[in-house]
């Protein structure tokens, strides 16, 4: 692939991946949200327009919003827990708070802000506040146990942690939301107001259409990149795996120097893994469980901070640049779920999502395919209590939002038409 170059604070970092531009070394700080009803209506009407012209987003089916706004009449505070398949997903949610007539407070990656001054203006008086990946951001925590402490307004979490490009399968979920909903619980119970509710939110977005069709020009590209001939012989769910395979060989020779045998699959999984132990012998990370989100970003909480301090020679740079590429691909990898395509070719979300995953993979860029239709189901309300059963290995809270989710995600992958 071709280096890219980006400017980040006073340095010039030659990169092989600009990894979506989530990593910034200037010293973080922490942006509060604007509490404004007037901003939030003028860029309410934005949102629609945005959602078609970036996301490809035309239509919506919200669903249950009378659940959200008995929730806000009957008195609790309110924490909004959505999945998390696409960019789309805070403007969607911003749909649902419209229909429900309610504005929202949102937890967001510090990254987003950094994108200039417009996109931060916007983003705050939407409600939207900043939180540091990078490290613990005690000041992120509690801006959100304040905002639910008071209940103005909805707060917005995503409790999966990072985008995982398939709406049909939740990631495994962080159990922050479930701590700050505890810790406002406790002190809303206190003042003698009623706790916290939890509503898990699913989306899901629908393509009526044909998926094959409309990623060929993609698939064209990548067998030109190739150097392939168009392998029209192939059906098109074939040429799509092909393509899949070919980029998992990139990145087997860039990070091994040889292609593996056996089940992609298997393989993906395996180069994951790997490229994190390796990464975290390297580091001395100790803690080694979980998932590869809260993995990756131990790594990157340990790698980063020299960098921001500035006095680390080139070749120093350059190395933890590498490393943390590496950390942006063992994640991706990590979230490629088995069988994906293979189990069910014929949903054509998952077919542009497979797609635009790999573009991305492979070129930090991604083509949105549309029209797409955002369906949101509000779920049933959690009531968080002060207290979390230290009996149960799982979070009970998160445990029961993680069941909503991926209950909904498969009636609503269900009830979807084959191609």
């Amino acid at each position: 692939m071709l280096a890219f170059v980006i400017r980040i604070s006073d340095y010039v970092i030659p990169q092989f991946v600009i990894m979506q531009e989530i990593i910034h070394l200037d010293r973080y700080e922490f942006i509060p949200p604007v509490e404004s009803d007037w901003w939030g209506t003028f860029f309410r009407w934005r949102l629609k327009r945005f959602l078609k012209s970036t996301y490809k987003v035309h239509a919506f089916d919200l669903r249950n919003v009378e659940t959200l706004r008995k929730c806000i009449d009957d008195g609790y505070s309110i924490l909004l827990a959505p999945n998390h398949a696409r960019l789309a997903d805070p403007l969607v949610i911003g749909m649902l708070g419209w229909k429900a007539n309610t504005h929202l407070f949102s937890m967001a990656s510090w990254h987003l802000f950094k994108t200039g001054w417009y996109h931060r203006m916007m983003l705050q008086r939407m409600g939207a506040f900043s939180v540091y990946r990078e490290g613990n951001d005690r000041q992120s925590v509690n801006c959100a146990i304040d905002i639910l402490v008071a209940g103005r307004r909805p707060l917005i979490i995503f409790p999966e942690g990072a985008v995982s490009r398939h709406c049909d399968l939740l990631m495994d979920l962080m159990e922050g939301p479930g701590f700050i909903a505890r810790q406002a619980s406790k002190r809303r119970l206190k003042d003698g107001k009623k706790p916290v509710v939890i509503l898990p939110v699913t989306i899901r977005y629908c393509f009526d259409g044909d998926p094959y069709k409309a990623i060929e020009k993609d698939i064209e590209v990548f067998e030109q990149r190739f150097s392939w001939q168009p392998q029209t012989q192939l059906s098109m769910p074939r040429r799509l795996r092909k393509v899949a395979e070919a980029v998992l060989a990139v990145k087997e020779l860039e990070y091994t120097g040889t292609v593996r045998a056996g089940h992609a699959y298997d393989r993906a999984d395996t180069l994951a893994m790997e490229m994190l132990v390796k990464l975290e012998e390297k580091w001395k990370i100790k803690d080694r469980s979980g998932a590869a989100v809260p993995r990756v970003k131990n790594l990157r909480s340990t790698i980063i901070p020299a960098m921001v301090e500035g006095n680390l020679s080139e070749a120093e740079m350059n190395d933890r640049w590498r490393d943390l590429s590496a950390c942006y691909y063992a994640q991706q990898m990590a979230h490629y779920p088995r069988n994906y395509i293979v189990d069910d070719p014929n949903i054509p979300e998952r077919v542009l999502e497979t797609i635009e995953r790999l573009e991305e993979d492979f070129t930090d860029r991604s083509t949105y395919h549309g029209p797409l239709t955002a369906t949101a189901v509000v779920g049933e309300p959690i009531e968080v209590p002060p207290e979390r059963d230290r009996a149960a290995e799982r979070d009970p809270v998160m445990a029961e939002v993680a069941r909503q989710l991926q209950s909904t995600l498969d009636e609503l992958s269900a009830a979807r038409p084959r191609v």
